[in-house]
């Protein structure tokens, strides 16, 4: 919960009750009305879009309880206050929820092995820009896949969740964030050479917004001389795994 912030019974059922006995619906509904009782859960009553939307029920977040309880088995002394989210916020933080639990079903099936699924801050990069700034690059997530699973050879992506609320500029000016740190060559040193691919997973109120901007973005990048294309790949939200599978790494 901690990790994401932000949780529907849907995605904590994926994640956390894929083994439990009988029902696993059944299952996380109990535990988690059970851990509100206790106070280390909260829940909140919220209509949600993009892909989680529809969820119905409780969207889950760390309650003073479970953010006590955090506290001891970390250096963190102060309590988070918990803050109302705006729906915006709430959105973007179930849109990345909705691309690690896919990841997720995908392994469970199958289809790929993942191996790794970093969750921002976890996924961030930090490295040094024009005099000497020190700068961080924010990607949503960070996963390294195989596929087939058992293949030796290891795909890697950040993974950047747009929900159809930021501007075209406002994301041509994250990839340039993402090529000025490949230039770097920090995560080639880290990975025998190899870059990951920056996978903009776009959705918006609507399927045809959605895909104005995806077509958008795509002619952005095309346009900027200083963008490879082949560094990034725009998708809707469903085609995630399968461009996961096709390989990754540059």
């Amino acid at each position: 919960m901690a990790e994401h912030k932000f949780l529907t019974i849907g995605q904590i059922e994926v994640l956390h009750f894929e083994n439990a006995p009988g029902s696993r619906s059944r299952a996380a509904r109990r535990a988690c009305a059970r851990l509100r009782r206790l106070g280390v859960l909260g829940g909140l009553t919220r209509s949600v879009g993009g892909t989680s939307g529809g969820s119905g029920g409780l969207i889950h977040y760390v309650d003073e309880v479970g953010d006590r309880l955090l506290r001891r088995e970390s250096e963190r002394r102060t309590r988070r206050a918990f803050r109302e989210p705006t729906a915006r916020f709430l959105n973007h933080q179930l849109g990345v929820a909705d691309a690690h639990v896919g990841l997720v079903r995908a392994d469970r099936a199958g289809q790929l092995e993942l191996l790794r699924c970093d969750i921002e801050p976890i996924s961030w990069r930090t490295y040094t820009g024009i005099g000497a700034v020190r700068l961080t690059l924010k990607p949503d997530l960070y996963a390294e896949t195989a596929s087939p699973p058992g293949s030796e050879y290891v795909d890697a992506a950040f993974i950047e969740i747009d929900m159809g609320t930021e501007s075209i500029p406002t994301l041509i000016r994250k990839c340039r964030e993402y090529e000025s740190y490949r230039r770097q060559g920090i995560e080639q040193d880290r990975s025998d050479g190899a870059f990951p691919v920056v996978i903009w997973s776009m959705a918006a109120e609507t399927d045809a917004k959605a895909e104005r901007r995806r077509s958008a973005l795509h002619g952005a990048i095309a346009k900027d001389r200083r963008l490879p294309e082949d560094l990034f790949r725009i998708i809707a939200p469903e085609q995630l795994i399968n461009i996961t599978q096709k390989g990754t790494s540059l």
